[in-house]
């Protein structure tokens, strides 16, 4: 019995990262056939037939080394109508008196000052509620914004009045280290794809807390962003859809972002998206049963089944440890975790998923090449960091008391 449990663990391993690298490349295929390929990328697009006002919204804390050139890029949207919210929260360093200086050399600048942490989504509800605009494109006090991405956002939000959120296409722009130069393989051939996957499946799991454009209906009919959620963006993601709202993907929307580039930094942030998405499955969980949340039953049974992954590997490399230093019976006994006949497949099939993600996405990067060969270290780093900050994230999240605030911590922004 124990023998046959050990080798539904092995195959549940070796299948589920198969199943779902197919799934996420077929996805992205056909997003990019039936939509992206249509759109020239990197050039001037299509006129708009109307321009209602934006509001350009760039919560800060502790943000001095960044802020300039964050408010630099977002002054420059060739978008003719915007305005700039820049909220600094309670930072602790000059990024208040920064502010306070571009407004003289941006008129369409105007800043909050909150005296003391509050959180980067009472932030983003401070702003929406100053904004004198109906659509925010919201991001962060470390990203640089593409000339035309607002443009490529609103395209969406004027086709139907039924878009909610439009979540853009982060790239990284550190890449002095292997953790940095994996990271914009990450991006691409994992989350990129992913999100054009889930476009073309229905539901997308999260939009990108570094560049997103929001409906302001929308986020006023579900109540705008919680402040008690470790991660914002999934939360206000998953209620705008349970509310029945569309958000889309546009690759076109580019932004250029700070991403850790030292481990230390790297555990730090993804254990925070892995207990934000813990937090936001067992807060809606009960929803989700009704028929009218059907379409939600894909996103939340593939993050259920990459937590029970993550449980698996677990289990896995703890009963190989443990063999190591005492008898085990045979039926729990792994006698090697090197990648046998199975390894060779998943990596084959990895490689061939970085490749197809590679070919879409040199419209976007044209040298994003020369970081393809780094991606066979993808899987042995980041699939046991995953793992690890998944078995921590979830009690984390159970743990956690409801209400809590979310503060902001400030992250590790690499090497530049």
């Amino acid at each position: 019995m124990n023998g046959g449990i050990l080798h539904a663990l092995l195959e549940f391993a070796f299948y589920y990262p198969l199943v779902m690298s197919l799934i996420w490349m077929s996805g992205g295929i056909i997003y990019f056939l039936r939509w992206e390929r249509r759109e020239p990328s990197r050039v001037r697009p299509r006129p708009l037939p109307d321009y209602p006002m934006v509001t350009l919204v760039v919560p800060c804390h502790n943000e001095g080394a960044q802020v300039r050139e964050t408010i630099a890029h977002l002054a420059s949207q060739q978008y003719p109508n915007f305005e700039i919210i820049a909220i600094n929260d309670g930072s602790t360093d000059d990024t208040g008196a920064q502010l306070d200086q571009l407004m003289d050399q941006y008129p369409a600048l105007r800043v909050i000052h909150m005296s003391s942490n509050q959180g980067k989504a009472m932030g983003l509800r401070a702003a929406a509620l100053a904004s004198r605009a109906d659509f925010l494109v919201c991001g962060d006090g470390d990203a640089l914004l593409d000339d035309y991405a607002t443009h490529w956002m609103m395209m969406h939000m004027l086709e139907s009045p039924r878009v909610a959120a439009v979540t853009g296409n982060p790239r990284i722009r550190n890449r002095s280290t292997l953790l940095g130069k994996l990271q914009v393989g990450e991006f691409s051939s994992i989350i990129g794809l992913i999100k054009r996957a889930q476009r073309v499946y229905g539901r997308i799991f999260t939009v990108s807390g570094v560049i997103a454009c929001f409906r302001k209906s929308a986020l006023h009919d579900v109540g705008y962003w919680n402040t008690d959620m470790v991660t914002e963006d999934i939360d206000v993601s998953w209620r705008l859809q349970m509310r029945h709202w569309e958000i889309r993907y546009e690759p076109n929307a580019l932004c250029w972002i700070l991403m850790p580039e030292t481990v230390r930094g790297l555990w730090k942030q993804r254990l925070r998206w892995a207990q934000g998405g813990s937090e936001v499955l067992l807060r809606y969980t009960t929803r989700l049963f009704k028929w009218r949340q059907r379409r939600m039953w894909p996103v939340a049974f593939e993050y259920v089944m990459s937590l029970l992954w993550s449980y698996t590997m677990s289990v896995i490399i703890l009963l190989w440890v443990l063999g190591c230093f005492m008898p085990l019976p045979p039926s729990l006994y792994v006698d090697t975790l090197l990648p046998q006949w199975h390894g060779v497949v998943l990596g084959a099939i990895c490689l061939l998923q970085f490749l197809i993600s590679l070919l879409v996405d040199r419209r976007y990067e044209t040298r994003i090449g020369r970081n393809y060969y780094w991606m066979i270290w993808y899987p042995l780093v980041y699939w046991l960091l995953n793992t690890a900050t998944s078995v921590v994230a979830l009690p984390k999240a159970i743990m956690k008391r409801r209400g809590t605030r979310a503060i902001w911590v400030s992250p590790d922004r690499g090497l530049r």
